[in-house]
């Protein structure tokens, strides 16, 4: 169905009537009431709100409200201006507040930031791993499984990149040197941060 010059006439002219959407629908055929709502508002036509009918009965009823409404807009307005304090605990809940630092997302491509220093690894975790890395097999991402030691070593974004590859300790991803490394007690690391 399309909204025809002539379906658009008749939809104006029965809105105007002050007939209801689901009337208008099923005059013009093939289209709901809710299609007839749609079109009436993209025509932009009135709300019919002041309708010939309800005007008519708003004329008669309007002598005898025009003496009662002088009292009604004069104690209105007063309560507005009183309530308009209320809002001041809004502009508190609304002020800003700090957020937590989020980890910054590094794009790929770019250099990592500095890793853990010296002194947040225990020295003879150090030389564990120093020694152990020297034994270690030097394996490739493709030459993995799950009993070598998956603990990376370099920048992944150079040709001098690889795993450990050393036997993994029952239950971890690493090696006995980097299972101490990567998997330290709470207490440990609380107490260094002092």
């Amino acid at each position: 169905m399309s909204w025809t010059d002539e379906r658009v006439e008749l939809l104006k002219k029965m809105w105007a009537e002050g007939q209801s959407a689901s009337q208008i629908a099923k005059e013009l055929g093939g289209v709901t009431r809710n299609a007839v709502i749609g079109k009436v508002h993209r025509l932009g036509l009135s709300n019919r709100a002041g309708s010939n009918a309800s005007a008519a009965t708003e004329a008669k009823a309007a002598p005898k409200p025009k003496a009662e409404a002088k009292p009604k807009p004069v104690p209105k307005p007063a309560p507005a201006p009183k309530a308009e304090p209320a809002p001041k605990p809004a502009p508190a809940a609304s002020a800003p507040v700090p957020m937590p630092a989020r980890k910054q997302i590094i794009p790929a491509g770019q250099p990592l930031p500095p890793q853990p220093s010296a002194n947040e690894i225990s020295p003879e975790a150090l030389a564990r791993v120093s020694e152990v890395e020297k034994k270690a097999k030097k394996l490739t991402l493709m030459d993995l499984t799950e009993r070598t030691c998956k603990w990376p070593v370099g920048d992944p974004a150079t040709d001098d990149f690889w795993f450990c590859g050393l036997p993994v300790q029952q239950g971890k991803p690493y090696c006995e040197a980097h299972v101490g490394v990567a998997f330290q007690p709470m207490s440990s690391r609380r107490d260094r941060r002092r």
